[in-house]
């Protein structure tokens, strides 16, 4: 294998780790990395896959003693029950539009016009969103008191990560502090959300893809999957106790600024 190959392997994988769980779009800087880069198109699609693999399993990793304690209490504990039960509420929306359209959105939106303006677009939301919740007192301040319509809005929010670059964590945590939430609940929520949306997302487009892998290139998708792991872990815990404290304007900026700044180097004239 290329040494020059792998270092962009290697790149990538630390771009997708930074970037997976910040509202900032993991998939936009993926593509966009990629492109400068001038990775190989004819593996960027599956290696996509394979950093984003390495990210969930990061996400499971950080959060396996809480997710397990939830589902084990939640044949007692009515608190448990009512999390898990908003997070499954919370996965539906995006789960059954992602079903239904989700090779339509691939074929039609995977470009990088496309992630330039959904980074831009979705700086600005974000800088509403914030507006919008400047000095309201949240309603929310812990998760077991999540309820089915702060759940599906927050769901209904999620919906729109599914235009490339638009980011997941991004439409979530704003989705949960519109609706309510403090910052630590609807970060730690938008956590949970994650695993069963990008294990179903990225779990399936594994298992759909792992037969055509090329032989050659499994020595890439294992650095770029294991420099994703590593990466997501370390931004895992940074955000926790970031977003505790301050606000995302600082993340709707720089998605504004590289948005714009992508654009002109693109299209310049």
């Amino acid at each position: 294998m290329d040494l020059l190959l792998l270092l962009k392997s290697l790149l990538m994988g630390i771009v997708e780790g930074l970037t997976e769980f910040l509202p900032v779009s993991s998939l936009g800087h993926v593509i966009i990395i990629g492109d400068l880069l001038h990775f190989p198109a004819e593996l960027a699609a599956s290696f996509e896959i394979f950093v984003q693999t390495g990210a969930w399993i990061a996400l499971i990793f950080y959060f396996f003693r809480d997710i397990a304690g939830l589902i084990q209490r939640a044949r007692v504990d009515a608190g448990a029950r009512r999390v898990l039960l908003a997070v499954a509420v919370a996965f539906l929306p995006a789960a059954v539009i992602g079903f239904l359209f989700g090779d339509v959105i691939k074929k039609t939106l995977f470009g990088t016009l496309h992630v330039v303006i959904a980074l831009i677009v979705g700086g600005v939301l974000m800088l509403i969103a914030e507006r919008v919740i400047q000095g309201r007192a949240a309603k929310v301040t812990n998760l077991a008191d999540v309820n089915l319509k702060r759940a599906l809005a927050v769901g209904i929010s999620q919906v729109a990560a599914l235009y490339p670059g638009m980011s997941r964590s991004a439409p979530t945590i704003a989705g949960g502090l519109l609706a309510g939430l403090d910052r630590p609940t609807a970060l730690r929520f938008s956590f949970y959300l994650a695993i069963p949306t990008l294990v179903a997302a990225s779990g399936y487009d594994f298992v759909r893809n792992l037969g055509s892998l090329p032989a050659d290139a499994i020595s890439l998708y294992i650095v770029g999957g294991l420099t994703s792991f590593l990466t997501g872990l370390v931004v895992i815990r940074f955000f926790l106790g970031y977003v505790s404290s301050h606000s995302l304007r600082p993340f709707a900026w720089y998605r504004i600024v590289f948005g714009i700044v992508i654009l002109a180097v693109y299209w310049r004239p």
